[in-house]
């Protein structure tokens, strides 16, 4: 077993950015409270929780166990032969149920504060419906006989519906549960490091393709990097589309791994149409002509596995726009899917030239308007728009020159904090990923800024802003120099500007 230095290690020069994650699992592991504490990490599949929780483990001299979908006796025997392993017994521990294994977890933290990680804890509640009560109990057990111990369990898991069950107000484990940490995909900025990519152009491109999800870059791809923007479209071919690497086939993985759902095809479908377009539950049954019970059934299982959003309407809080939360899923549903067929018999190179027009007309749109939404709320300056934001949506009003339910938008809606319910609005912008940005894009802001004005907003602190993708008019330019209109260009996003 590991020394028992209770200094806080640095993070491991292997372990790519993740410092808040690191700093939280470093310091539950060394609190030296009295007490067993339990810990929860969760989030998405891919997303490095094991990486972060074996490192975890390697460097505070924890206890690591990675749970298998297998039967009940196989992992109790593979969990006492790894117990035996970290505490030096030369004969492997043979139990006979939870009870004296979870005993036998909490004994590694008698005299020390040790993590113990139960990994993927989600397939052992699967197997053993009353191990969250055998864990509660036991913990109850030892603090009645003055013997807490300062074991710190980790539990973590993807399945992230289970997940929220596990540690709800129904479970035996919510009294116990301490903090709760969720691994994400690195940010638009952090994968564009990841990937070193250091052309901002490309760095889009390929986050619209591949989100980030830190295993794909390895695992996935086997480390091919884009070499330039010239060569994206033959990396998209050799990767994504092709099918002697992995991620062929992950967007059918991730709704396979991902969901216990009766209908897979109709995930597929609903995801499809939500890429493509439909923004709610009955626009998604309409487009795919199923009821909307089987819809909404549907959708709700694709929220709770964290693969489709409801955002609210920044101009309207109580009308929810459906958006595909994974890049991964919006780039195969939103280009790639009607093509699928032809990649098990044709060459990926013809099929990505009919599949390319529609990624730029519509997955690309619609990426880039969300990473600038990303930035307005978790990069921008407080000073480019008076104030820090708080929120940056869509927002949408119906538009009075035309009839049958036609919408005016703006792509990144900025609020900031006070005292009104949707907080004081700080800037209306549009996005375009495919075209120069104009005078005539600064009008549409400044007309849809007369029209929330008429409808009671207050407009007095918003800035009409510009996200342009390929670029800005020296008109445009001259009405930034003149303080009318904030431009964010790719430079500016990625902070490169």
């Amino acid at each position: 077993m590991a020394s028992s230095d209770l200094s806080l290690p640095g993070k491991p020069e292997w372990v790519f950015d993740r410092e808040a994650e690191w700093d939280a699992l470093v310091a539950f592991a060394r609190d030296t409270a009295p007490g067993a504490r339990l810990g929860v990490v969760s989030g998405r599949l891919r997303q490095g929780k094991t990486f972060l929780l074996e490192t975890l483990t390697a460097v505070t001299g924890g206890f690591y166990f990675g749970a298998q979908q297998v039967a009940e006796a196989e992992s109790l025997t593979r969990l006492g032969e790894a117990l035996a392993r970290y505490t030096g017994t030369p004969v492997p521990f043979h139990r006979h149920g939870w009870e004296e294994t979870v005993e036998a977890l909490l004994a590694l933290g008698d005299e020390r504060p040790v993590p113990v990680v139960l990994d993927e804890f989600p397939h052992l509640v699967r197997q053993s419906p009353a191990l969250p009560s055998v864990l509660h109990n036991a913990c109850r057990r030892r603090r009645q006989a003055g013997r807490p111990g300062q074991a710190r369990l980790l539990l973590s898991g993807s399945s992230l519906p289970l997940m929220h069950r596990l540690f709800g107000p129904a479970s035996p484990l919510r009294e116990l549960a301490g903090p709760a940490l969720t691994v994400g995909p690195l940010d638009f900025r952090q994968a564009a490091r990841f990937w070193g990519i250091d052309d901002p152009r490309l760095a889009l491109l390929v986050h619209a393709v591949v989100g980030g999800t830190p295993a794909y870059r390895h695992d996935y791809v086997e480390d091919d990097v884009p070499a330039g923007p010239d060569d994206f479209d033959d990396w998209v071919c050799r990767t994504v589309l092709n099918r002697r690497r992995r991620l062929f086939q992950e967007a059918h993985h991730l709704l396979q791994e991902e969901t216990d759902h009766w209908d897979r095809a109709l995930s597929h479908s609903a995801l499809s149409a939500v890429a493509t377009g439909c923004a709610t539950q009955g626009q998604v049954a309409d487009c795919l002509g199923t009821p909307l019970t089987d819809t909404a059934r549907c959708l709700t299982l694709l929220r709770e596995n964290g693969l489709l959003e409801t955002e609210p309407d920044a101009f309207r809080p109580h009308v929810g726009r459906l958006r595909v939360a994974e890049p991964l899923l919006a780039f195969e549903h939103g280009a790639v899917h009607a093509h699928r067929p032809a990649l098990e018999h044709r060459d990926p190179v013809e099929v990505w030239k009919h599949a390319r027009p529609v990624f730029d007309s519509v997955v690309m749109p619609a990426h880039f308007a969300q990473v600038c939404r990303e930035w307005a709320r978790d990069f921008a300056d407080p000073a480019v728009f008076g104030a820090r934001p708080v929120t940056a949506a869509r927002g949408t009003l119906p538009d009075p020159a035309h009839a049958g339910g036609a919408e005016t938008a703006a792509d990144v809606v900025v609020r900031g904090p006070g005292d009104a319910r949707a907080g004081v609005l700080l800037s209306v912008g549009l996005a375009r990923w495919g075209e120069v940005m104009d005078l005539p894009h600064l009008d549409h802001l400044r007309g849809l800024l007369t029209r929330l004005t008429d409808l009671g907003e207050d407009v007095g602190r918003a800035r009409p802003a510009c996200y342009g993708a390929a670029g800005f008019s020296d008109a445009l330019r001259a009405a930034e120099a003149e303080g009318e209109v904030v431009l964010v260009g790719l430079d500016r996003l990625y902070g490169r500007g």
